[in-house]
């Protein structure tokens, strides 16, 4: 008979924490079984160097390939990478298939401008502010939307970044979006300057990597939306984006926000405009994807959640007769019982809750719409790579409301 010692500690080898395969995205290994983690470019544990593939949406370990500096995932097809030119700058660790002229990868090809890196401090905030693009630019390509730089690819309708400091002497630059242009003050990757940002906006939440989903939100309403089928359904459940946009937000930040705002926002600033309500929605869509996700990839379920809350019916969602409308309407409840979990967690270390907004009928609306107008885009976007039948004979119909 074994020792008990030994049965316990076999036992726990075999049913405590097992090593298991990631069930999505964001949950990764190294060829050693220990976790690696999106940012990483080595391993803690044994070392090993580690590649991000965007296009497979996979960090794995690297082996060396047929020539110095060219690699493999090690658990990959055989098709050898270079790394990214920024990897020794700002350790950038996205791979660049061997075969493409590219240096840059698919993250950082998009950047137009990045600070002057004369001054030390610049160089801390590219840096952060990568980490966050990194994780966008992942999250557009796993949802399928289109990707393309407007530096090198597409000049009319493709997106790009400028990473700006304002100048002593010189106004203040403005986090915004122009024509894909997203524009954004590098005094935001300033931990202490942002919270301070925030404070005086009133606002509950203020991050990098929120600015950016809230910026490129704008971009895709221009590029989804703008010119499309799905104009005027966004017009009836968002408003006429037609009223003057400036106007707009000097009476915002002259009144503030309506007193019955979170009946039908997801935030006070949503109210400001059509514009802003889209985007400020966009982001939230893009919070609760990548949320789930992660949770799902570490192993979480309905069975680890016991939380007692309303659940939304069908009636809540933009259009509750579209086939995949239970599928969403279980996403949203879903996310309602994770977050009421995770409040409590920051609220158990005495911080701000992770999600400090409460989500309205009227916000699910706007939340199931921005999903049907991605699941489109994605739709024509796989067509046009794979050169299939005219997107318009696949399109989701638009519902007006």
């Amino acid at each position: 008979m074994k020792p008990l010692y030994d049965v316990v500690s076999q036992g726990l080898i075999h049913s405590w924490k097992p090593v298991k395969a990631a069930k999505a995205g964001r949950a990764y290994r190294c060829r050693c079984s220990r976790p690696v983690f999106f940012r990483n470019s080595e391993c803690l544990a044994c070392h090993a160097p580690l590649g991000f593939e965007p296009l497979l949406g996979e960090l794995g370990a690297l082996q060396p390939g047929d020539a110095e500096g060219l690699w493999r995932l090690e658990n990959g097809d055989g098709a050898q990478y270079r790394r990214c030119a920024n990897f020794e700058q700002i350790g950038c660790n996205w791979l660049i298939p061997a075969d493409s002229d590219a240096t840059l990868c698919l993250s950082c090809v998009l950047n137009r401008t990045i600070p002057d890196l004369t001054e030390p401090e610049n160089l801390v905030y590219w840096q952060s502010i990568e980490i966050a693009k990194r994780q966008l630019v992942a999250q557009l390509l796993a949802l399928g939307l289109p990707v393309r730089s407007k530096v090198s690819d597409d000049p009319d309708n493709g997106l790009c970044f400028d990473f700006l400091k304002s100048l002593p002497d010189g106004p203040r630059v403005l986090t915004g979006h122009d024509e894909g242009l997203i524009t954004l003050n590098v005094e935001e990757a300033d931990d202490a300057r942002r919270e301070a940002m925030r404070k005086q906006l009133g606002e509950p939440y203020r991050t990098l990597l929120g600015h950016l989903r809230h910026e490129v939100g704008h971009y895709y309403w221009d590029v989804l939306v703008r010119d499309s089928h799905w104009l005027e359904p966004y017009r009836a459940l968002f408003g006429d984006e037609s009223f003057d946009y400036a106007t707009a937000l000097q009476q915002h930040y002259e009144n503030g926000p309506p007193a019955d705002w979170p009946q039908q926002f997801v935030s006070a600033y949503a109210t400001s405009h059509p514009w802003e309500d889209w985007a400020e929605t966009w982001a939230h869509y893009l919070h609760l994807v990548d949320t789930m996700n992660t949770a799902l990839a570490f192993g979480l379920n309905a069975e680890d959640v016991e939380v007692d809350t309303e659940p939304f019916g069908s009636d809540a969602l933009y259009d509750p007769q579209h086939p995949g409308a239970g599928q969403f309407l279980y996403f949203i409840n879903a996310w309602v019982d994770l977050v009421t979990i995770l409040n409590e967690l920051s609220r158990s270390m005495g911080q701000r809750d992770f999600y400090p907004f409460v989500m309205s009928r009227p916000v699910v609306a706007k939340l199931h719409f921005i999903h049907l107008v991605i699941e489109d885009a994605r739709d024509q976007h796989l067509q046009a790579q794979d050169g299939g039948v005219e997107a318009a004979t696949t399109m989701a119909e638009p519902v007006v409301s």
